[in-house]
């Protein structure tokens, strides 16, 4: 049976791929998936979401060649634990990885408790959506960002290029690149976006008997903010729109971009595009001192809605119809199991947090994503950096939290003073008013869920007062900035 008919079928009885064909079917019958990985790329980042001042034509297209995710969410509101997520299919308490490092984030007298250190390497017991596709007769690639230990190789990788444990392009976009060994002789004008798309290019074109999994995991849009100098002052002289108008970011998003088009244009002429997934996301929230999630609420480091809800797309030919959206909930670690059924692989013999979206993908209204919750657990603090309008407050982007999405409802608990805030997402998509006062009963019932979860999960709760925590230091320093901004 032919592996997208194969999926469709599985898709639609709610059988895993695996219990109709095994993963050493020949290799013309297995799609190739490019995946294709932002970091701090944000919900409206691209002119597909709504940008009126990105230039963002060759994902436009894509996007509109498949399904589109209106709700789509990242397992974290920044880099490692995000990434995390993604790889272990398991939200944070799983794997650990809570925050970028293991140290305490902000200065030692702010904030009441200890925070839970976690760890910042994936460990190598967990087993990655990369095992499991190669193990069904894929060959597995991953160019660029990686952050989740010094060597993507032993997580199911036959090809790196440029990962390592480094969150940033260590010295800036262009040369030299510091400890990335890959690009010792890079060229002084090389692009780092580029040469991450023409190795993208050189990958798919390799010669092989296996279909390929590619992983193309851009550093871009991540600080530094360095566009290409033609494409910057491309923008300087364009009219700003009322959403978005960083010359600088939009230069970076176009590079993106344009390598997006070209590395399409190859598949293409390899005569792939039908037998060829793409899959479109980013990591977290947008930089918030450069772009705007509006009207959703904060940036890269909030549990908001601006800091975690992600643009997204699949193109998967004969399976999702061009031109549709679909605005149920969906969240980075459901794509493990949607990777393993598009692939035929098995999953593995460890907890899977996600659900397999081939339902979704192929127009099936599955009941699972009506009734289940989206979770998020950070123990931890994450500081401020120059924008400090639309985070709890002003000394912290995120401070020990958990949260939790059911439907329309999505609500936040605070550990340090016990806050409750509940959002209607759908009637207040920007949570501009907290209904837990309001509404007890809907406030009770997804705290229960919400603890409940965390149980289940082992997720560990700061309680440990920090013995540093100095409350006249931090009223001075909020009322400091509070006038600063003012």
């Amino acid at each position: 049976m032919p592996s997208k008919l194969l999926a469709l079928v599985c898709c639609f009885v709610g059988l895993p791929a695996t219990a109709l064909s095994s993963p050493s079917a020949a290799a013309a019958d297995k799609p190739n998936v490019l995946f294709i990985f932002l970091d701090d790329f944000g919900w409206r980042d691209a002119g597909f979401m709504g940008s009126d001042f990105y230039e963002t034509p060759n994902l436009d297209a894509l996007a509109a060649r498949g399904m589109v995710f209106t709700d789509a969410y990242a397992g974290a509101a920044n880099c490692a634990p995000s990434r995390a997520c993604l790889l272990s299919g398991q939200y944070s308490p799983r794997h650990e990885i809570y925050n970028v490092g293991t140290s305490r984030r902000g200065k030692r007298t702010h904030g009441r408790l200890m925070h839970i250190p976690g760890t910042d390497t994936l460990r190598t017991d967990i087993r990655t959506w990369a095992h499991c596709v190669r193990d069904a007769g894929y060959r597995t690639g991953t160019i660029g960002k990686w952050h989740l230990s010094n060597d993507p190789l032993p997580y199911g990788f036959d090809f790196n290029f440029a990962g390592t444990h480094s969150g940033s392009p260590p010295r800036g976009y262009y040369p030299p690149h510091g400890n990335i060994p890959e690009l010792a002789d890079a060229p002084k004008d090389e692009y780092l976006t580029n040469r991450l798309t023409d190795e993208a290019i050189q990958f798919i074109g390799q010669a092989s008997d296996k279909p390929w999994f590619l992983y193309l995991t851009h550093f871009a849009v991540h600080t530094p903010i360095q566009g290409e100098p033609e494409l910057v002052k491309k923008y300087k002289q364009k009219e700003p729109g009322e959403l978005h108008d960083h010359p600088v970011m939009a230069a970076m998003i176009e590079s993106v971009d344009r390598g997006v088009g070209r590395i399409i244009k190859t598949i293409e002429s390899q005569g792939q595009t039908e037998n060829t997934i793409i899959v479109f996301t980013s990591d977290n929230g947008g930089y918030g001192p450069a772009t705007s999630m509006k009207p959703l609420k904060g940036y890269k480091g909030t549990y908001y809605e601006g800091g975690i809800r992600e643009p997204m797309f699949v193109v998967w030919p004969g399976v999702t119809k061009p031109g549709t959206t679909c605005d149920t909930p969906v969240i980075n670690v459901d794509l493990f199991p949607t990777f393993c059924e598009m692939t035929g692989a098995a999953l593995p013999d460890q907890p899977i947090d996600g659900l397999s979206l081939c339902p979704l993908l192929a127009g099936d209204a599955d009941p699972a994503f009506q009734t289940r919750s989206l979770f998020w657990h950070f123990p931890a603090y994450l500081q401020s950096y120059q924008r400090i309008d639309e985070q709890r407050d002003v000394l912290f982007r995120s401070r020990p939290c958990s949260i939790i999405r059911n439907g329309k409802w999505k609500l936040h608990e605070y550990f340090e003073d016990g806050g409750l805030e509940l959002y209607d997402l759908e009637a207040d998509p920007g949570e501009t008013t907290n209904l837990a006062a309001s509404h007890p009963q809907d406030r009770d019932r997804l705290h229960g869920l919400l603890k409940a979860w965390r149980k289940s999960t082992a997720a560990p709760v700061p309680t440990e007062p920090n013995p540093d925590f100095d409350a006249a230091d931090e009223q001075r320093e909020i009322a400091r900035r509070l006038k600063k901004k003012g």
